[in-house]
């Protein structure tokens, strides 16, 4: 029981609800021993010595038993009912919170699938059996010690012989209780890589079929569901086995107890009403023992369970506020943000950073540059403190960031990832998503300012058009703009922009650079981007090789630089050189020229219209 001793917090607020229902049946159980006795007493009193005119009254008494049996038999189930939904509902509001503040860490290997099956069937079955099956388990307890107790005081020998076979009954069930458990354990573990394969397989299915790969998910599944249906016929046989045995150990008491009982009534040592008694209560004891391989079902499903929702609530936290964490005051944050000696690795990999140092003055715009993997994107993170740092330290405004709240840290910055993320809602409400009374005025000002508003006019209900599923129905242009509509409506201090023009052209990001301009004006700007035009108006660039700074410094001072700035830069406007003379670009027109002959440089770097794009 010590996975319900944990969960103790969840279901002992409601314990109300847990002594009624105990209380009721244990009264409904004490009412059904009145049977065998009415039995015995119809049987000797009235049948055998002709009483017949008590028969009304006995009736009278059958009724009045079996309307105060139901009453507390429906008093248990509603109790119970109410015990396991308010136990459900406290902890999955645990759940969900714990979610919401695990780290990055935590999910970087979970799988939606998976907690989408703690949320669900395995909550559903420790609800099952804190509102009904704990109970049940104390029912039996309570029907074989009352049963037993009756029948020793009818004949304790016949109750004797009665029991042989019960010891082999417990031991039958323990036994099936510890080839159960690991058995339902595993049909969880492979119910949840079945649904983990259902909902990527939905999540990615225009890759899917652009990628004609349907008979590869359609074997995949079928060789998780395969694992499924073997983990199931393997706990069927578990059951096939063991219950048989347990019907005959039960079958067997009765066999006694009637080859006994009829010896006993031959020899006058018992009456026949007694016999009928003992034979009501034999299966009065029999029947919850017969049922205790279901009891111990209910118990081992929700046993593991529980023990799938532990590993979720009691999962560490890496990222969390310190104790006397400071708040910050929105109106005194200024954004001077400061990386010193700065090192970082994730989780059994190699350092993403080394030794990175940089000082942002507030209002300023960085820029940072660099190949795949090589560290853009973790500094960014360990700006969020989406990871702590492992040496060095970051600084806002001279206050580390591990001494700050999160919740206040993150309300001063806006991100716009280069992976959209929209909800399925109206398009309103994703632009409005991080700030709380906000007019329309502002969302539409936002959505002007990103070159946004016109599409969105277009569409069928314009602001309130419901977008699908992370924003299937828009193209990722059009989702990326309305990303940063909702970054910059939050009016941070800080702003992050991980490549966020990417998924828009060479006009509509001039555009929309040109609406930064206005918006980055006295906010501490950090832009990743692989275009060098989204860079060009930083106040320092700074260009990152497998965690390392390889070069610093300003546009122009970079142009006059050989290294990676220049070679991207060469690589991204060579097809330019001969169509327009832009500043720094003389020195380009001969390795121009001999790009062109066997590369046709810049794909995608002009607009509609031919024109070029700096």
């Amino acid at each position: 029981m010590e996975v319900f001793r944990q969960l103790k917090q969840f279901y002992w607020p409601e314990r109300k609800y847990l002594f009624a229902s105990v209380v009721s049946l244990m009264i409904a159980t004490a009412l059904g021993l009145v049977y065998p006795n009415l039995l015995r007493y119809l049987i000797d009193e009235i049948i055998t010595k002709e009483q017949f005119a008590l028969v009304p009254s006995l009736a009278l008494v059958v009724v009045g038993v079996v309307s105060c049996k139901a009453l507390f038999q429906f008093l248990h189930g509603f109790s119970s009912s109410r015990l396991g939904n308010k136990t459900a509902y406290h902890l999955r509001n645990a759940l969900y919170e714990k979610l919401q503040y695990l780290s990055f860490q935590y999910y970087d290997k979970a799988r939606t699938g998976d907690l989408m099956s703690r949320l669900t069937a395995d909550l559903q079955a420790v609800r099952d059996f804190i509102g009904f099956g704990f109970v049940q388990i104390l029912n039996v307890l309570m029907m074989f010690t009352f049963g037993t107790v009756m029948l020793l005081m009818i004949n304790w020998q016949l109750t004797l012989m009665t029991m042989i076979s019960m010891p082999f009954l417990v031991f039958t069930a323990i036994r099936f209780e510890g080839k159960i458990h690991p058995a339902f354990r595993s049909i969880r573990q492979s119910m949840s890589s079945m649904t983990t394969s259902v909902q990527e397989n939905i999540t990615g299915v225009r890759t899917i079929k652009s990628f004609a790969r349907e008979p590869y998910e359609i074997e995949k599944f079928a060789d998780r569901n395969e694992d499924y249906q073997v983990n199931n016929v393997t706990t069927s046989g578990i059951w096939a086995r063991y219950f048989p045995l347990m019907e005959l150990l039960a079958n067997l008491s009765v066999v006694i107890l009637l080859a006994t009982g009829g010896y006993l009534v031959i020899t006058k040592s018992i009456t026949l009403g007694e016999l009928v008694a003992c034979f009501s209560l034999i299966w009065y004891i029999i029947g919850p023992l017969w049922q205790i391989g279901f009891h111990i079902n209910n118990y081992t499903q929700s046993k593991a369970a529980g023990e799938r929702l532990l590993e979720v609530l009691h999962h560490y936290v890496h990222v969390k506020n310190n104790e006397n964490a400071i708040v910050l005051e929105p109106d005194r944050v200024k954004g001077h943000v400061r990386f010193e000696s700065v090192t970082f690795a994730y989780p059994e990999q190699q350092p993403a950073l080394h030794q990175f140092d940089l000082d942002a003055k507030a209002g300023s715009v960085i820029g940072l540059l660099g190949g795949t993997g090589s560290g853009k994107s973790t500094l960014i993170q360990l700006l969020l403190r989406a990871y702590n740092v492992k040496e060095g330290s970051i600084t806002l405004d001279g206050v580390d960031i591990r001494d700050i709240s999160l919740e206040s840290l993150r309300e001063q910055m806006a991100i716009v990832f280069q992976e959209t993320f929209l909800f399925s809602s109206t398009i309103r409400n994703n632009i409005a998503y991080g700030v709380q009374d906000v007019t329309m005025e502002q969302i539409v000002q936002a959505a002007k300012l990103v070159k946004a508003h016109d599409f969105i006019m277009e569409l069928p209900m314009g602001y309130d058009t419901i977008v699908g599923e992370r924003g299937l129905g828009l193209s990722g242009g059009q989702k990326q703009r309305i990303a940063i509509a909702r970054a910059l409506l939050k009016n941070p201090k800080i702003l992050i922009l991980d490549d966020a023009t990417s998924a828009v052209d060479m006009e509509t990001e001039h555009e929309i650079q040109l609406g930064f301009q206005e918006v980055m004006k006295d906010r501490t700007t950090f832009i990743i981007a692989h275009r060098i035009s989204s860079l060009r108006h930083a106040d320092e660039i700074i260009v990152l090789d497998h965690g390392r700074i390889v070069q610093r410094g300003t546009h122009e001072q970079l142009m006059q630089q050989e290294g990676r700035y220049l070679e991207t830069y060469k690589i991204q406007f060579a097809d330019q050189a001969d169509a327009v003379q832009l500043p720094g670009m003389e020195a380009l027109v001969p390795f121009a020229r001999e790009r062109q002959a066997g590369w046709h440089g810049a794909a995608g770097y002009s607009d509609r219209g031919g024109r070029y794009i700096q």
